[in-house]
């Protein structure tokens, strides 16, 4: 029983560890420069189009959300026949 539950605490140190230095390439240079252009594009934006993307759709579900509460509100003040 014992053995079993230090084996699985070796095991489970080692998926969850973090993983090694070396294995990953620092990027950060790279996102410096691209973010630190003077393109005239909102810093929003200047990831690519993904960030386009994800800044279109909150805005789409802000503006939606906006609009159904006011919905709601207009019509929870009507009084009910």
């Amino acid at each position: 029983m014992l053995r079993s539950v230090l084996a699985l605490r070796q095991i489970s140190q080692r998926t969850f560890s973090t993983a090694s230095p070396r294995l990953f390439k620092n990027r950060v240079p790279e996102k410096q420069k691209i973010f630190q252009e003077d393109n005239g594009l909102p810093v929003h934006l200047k990831g690519g189009i993904g960030d386009a993307i994800l800044y279109r759709i909150t805005m789409a579900l802000t503006v939606g959300g906006t609009g159904y509460v006011l919905y709601e509100l207009f019509m929870a003040s009507m009084p009910k026949k």
